[in-house]
């Protein structure tokens, strides 16, 4: 890889870049072997927060976006287009990125291991043991599983697919498939045999790295489908059995420890900026998932320029911690815990495999992390056990909570809304502050943390304003595998309520074909957008226009500020029988603010007479398997006691068994119903599912965005039910099913 070396520029001068007008084309810069890639310095003229803020105890005097708060193909294989983005474009070492260079650069990696020799780079507990790499013995077990890779037959461009949990082995095994010449290919732990094969069969995958005897089942399974197969490695557990090309990860490192550096020196200088070197698959919720391309350029860019628009510190003044627990096939944790971590020189502690089960807090805990990245559903979870541990609490301490959280909210609101200079901190807020922000800090693991963020799913304004009235602001980004991740990033001097922040400098926003109110299809351009989709040149075409612009399929808009907003996604758009555009999240949302006791709806209605919902109910989930049980959370059953239920079980509610809990969530469903911009837009028809929705249910997708095609099939005979019959009564003279 050259994460990442490079040609020396045939370019004299510099070159700027800007985007394309409409109808102008793209042009390359340097023809198709030239620029550098990053460029090392960049990431010291980051600004740099004060030492006591980096700490955890910097007064929060600043915005409410304040602190507190995650055969490949050179440029030639790639599906043509009529114009070309440039192959690969540098940043200077200036705080101000440009989109050109003069120079050539080192590898990324190699530079982080001989700035950050002897800084931990990772660590993690087994048992009782604290383990740990620094940057030099991280960055020499790369080379050595790279190495090991070739020794075991590894092709120019073919992959090496990593299936497990989040691990030191996988990380090297990653950066040891791209040092090698591979293409690092993360394959999701909840892929059936089938789904694995479809990811293996398409990258060409030579060598397989499983986590266990669990995962290694699925490979063995169809590993007589898989041509291109050399070896298996599992890298947790002993081998149960022993077998032709499968080796433990002890046996695999020792293949290329002794062998002589020089091969892989030669195939570390070979590789261009503009080549891929990982494959990034798609959830697959429509059709088969598309392996996106990604370049040396695009990760080492797009990491330097999310480290200075987010402001991380550089470790020689600070070291930065991220805890490592989201799924590492997805672009958001790879760019969070290898690649941004990487460069600023930070250090990436590895949770338990059960963290999304429950363990996750006590790891916030002991690591204390000072940026955090989470999906939505993992700040709700929060939410919900915060607000079960408060339900408990004595009248005194309810009192004093819910008078503190009401200055925590009407603070931030107020910073938010005005410049930092002129937002006054109330004495009030200093208590509050003192009372209960400092101890939910600490009960979370965020007493260190200056930077939250939300992403990879919409989040609810109830779960923003949660945090936010908690001093934990929430910083949204925005992006998609297809940018390598991040477009744009809320930060605490660019913060708003329910907005995702503005562009990464160096990186364009386009609204395409707009209505009356701005609404448009989110566009992209910059360097970090992905190369094409592996062997879909029709996909690609699709993906990215002659302008060479990046279509996201979401709705957006900007307000006033230059603050992006997503309104909506074109194929989940809901158009109606008679022709009524009808975009769902929002009414979803204002479903769940409406009734707390929802954890999941799904708005209905394309092609159809009128709208209709699927709900389901906050439950407990179990601890081994993640699936959803029947019991209640303690926050649900508190919310029925107060509408004068005696339910502890979902089953005790769905299909509207308890009259009590029917009666609130239609008047709730009334008062959205009342908001409605037109009748097209009233909830006519509703029904309490059996169960929540899941990864392992296939309703949610890794990151637990809704899967709405899988949905849509597997509640096919409830959905046809709604419109053999009337309307959901929403009346109080209509009568209410019986107990």
């Amino acid at each position: 890889m050259q994460l990442t070396a490079c040609e020396s520029s045939a370019m004299s001068e510099p070159v700027v870049v800007e985007p394309p007008k409409a109808g102008e084309a793209l042009q390359s810069c340097g023809a198709g072997d030239s620029s550098a890639s990053l460029d090392d310095g960049i990431g010291d003229t980051a600004n740099e927060s004060s030492e006591e803020e980096s700490t955890g105890e910097k007064e929060e005097e600043v915005a409410a976006g304040d602190a507190a708060a995650a055969a490949a193909l050179q440029i030639s294989d790639t599906p043509q287009v009529n114009a070309q983005r440039p192959d690969s474009l540098s940043v200077p070492p200036s705080s101000e990125l440009r989109l050109w260079t003069t120079q050539r650069d080192g590898e990324m990696f190699a530079a982080a291991a001989d700035r950050f020799s002897d800084f931990t780079a990772l660590k993690w507990r087994e048992g009782e043991q604290q383990k740990c790499l620094t940057y030099k013995q991280y960055y020499q077990d790369c080379r050595t599983a790279a190495k090991s890779f070739l020794k075991l037959g590894l092709e120019r461009f073919h992959g090496v697919g990593i299936l497990g949990f989040n691990s030191a082995e996988w990380f090297i095994a990653d950066i040891g498939a791209i040092l090698a010449g591979g293409l690092a290919v993360g394959i999701y732990t909840t892929n059936s045999p089938e789904a694995c094969h479809y990811v293996a069969e398409n990258s060409k995958t030579n060598i397989i790295v499983v986590e266990n005897h669990k995962q290694l089942q699925k490979i063995l399974q169809i590993e007589d489908k898989l041509p291109h197969l050399k070896a298996i490695i599992q890298y947790k557990d002993a081998l149960k059995e022993k077998r032709p090309n499968l080796y433990s990860w002890a046996e695999f490192m020792e293949l290329g420890r002794n062998d002589p550096d020089g091969p892989l020196d030669a195939i570390i200088s070979s590789q261009k900026p503009n080549q891929c070197c990982t494959l990034i698959y798609t959830s697959g919720t429509t059709g088969q998932p598309k392996g996106v391309m990604l370049s040396h350029d695009n990760i080492t860019w797009t990491a330097a320029a999310t480290g200075l628009h987010v402001e991380l510190k550089d470790s020689l003044q600070f070291q930065e911690r991220v805890v490592s627990y989201l799924p590492l096939s997805h672009i958001a944790a790879q760019m969070v815990d290898i690649w941004i971590t990487m460069k600023v020189g930070g250090l990436t502690y590895f949770a338990q495999p059960d963290a999304l089960k429950g363990s996750l807090v006590n790891t916030m805990k002991e690591t204390r992390p000072t940026a955090f990245m989470g999906v939505p559903r993992v700040w709700e979870k929060m939410q919900e056990k915060m607000k079960s541990v408060g339900a408990k609490s004595s009248t005194v301490q309810r009192k004093v909570a819910a008078w503190a959280k009401d200055v925590g909210l009407q603070t931030n609101l107020t910073k938010m809304n005005q410049s930092v200079a002129a937002a006054r901190t109330p004495f009030s807020y200093q208590v509050a502050k003192k009372l209960v922000f400092k101890k939910v800090r600490k009960a979370l693991g965020l007493d260190r943390c200056t930077k939250c963020f939300t992403g990879a799913a919409p989040i609810t304004k109830d779960t923003l304003e949660f945090f936010l009235s908690l001093n934990i602001p929430l910083y949204e980004l925005y992006g998609m595998s297809e940018s390598t991740g991040p477009h744009t990033i809320s930060t605490p001097e660019a913060f708003k309520l329910t907005s995702c922040g503005k562009e990464i400098s160096g990186c364009k926003t386009r609204l395409h074909s707009p209505d009356n109110e701005g609404n448009g299809e989110i566009c992209f351009w910059g360097r970090h957008v992905f190369m094409g989709y592996l062997d879909m040149p029709d996909k690609t075409q699709e993906a990215i226009d002659e302008d060479g612009w990046l279509h996201s399929g979401d709705l957006g808009k900007h307000d006033e500020n230059g603050f992006l907003f997503i309104t909506g996604r074109i194929k989940e758009m809901i158009i109606t029988a008679g022709g009524e555009n009808v975009p769902p999240i929002p009414i979803e949302d204002a479903v769940k603010e409406a009734v707390p006791l929802i954890s999941n709806a799904m708005l209905i209605g394309d092609k159809r007479k009128f709208l209709t919902m699927l709900l389901t109910i906050k439950c407990q989930v179990n601890a081994e398997t993640g699936d959803p049980e029947d019991e209640l959370t303690p926050e649900a059953v508190e919310l029925c006691r107060k509408l004068g239920s005696n339910a502890t079980r979902v089953s005790d509610i769905a299909g509207g068994r308890d009259r009590a809990v029917h009666t609130a969530i239609q008047e709730g469903i009334n008062r959205v119903n009342e908001n409605a911009t037109s009748n097209a837009q009233r909830i006519q028809k509703w029904i309490i599912l059996e169960r929540d929705f899941s990864v392992g249910g296939g309703e949610l997708g890794p990151t637990m965005k809704l899967k709405r095609p899988v949905v849509l099939k597997m509640y096919r005979e409830q959905i046809d039910n709604f419109y053999k019959e009337t309307p959901t009564p929403t009346t109080q003279e209509n009568p209410l099913p019986p107990k």
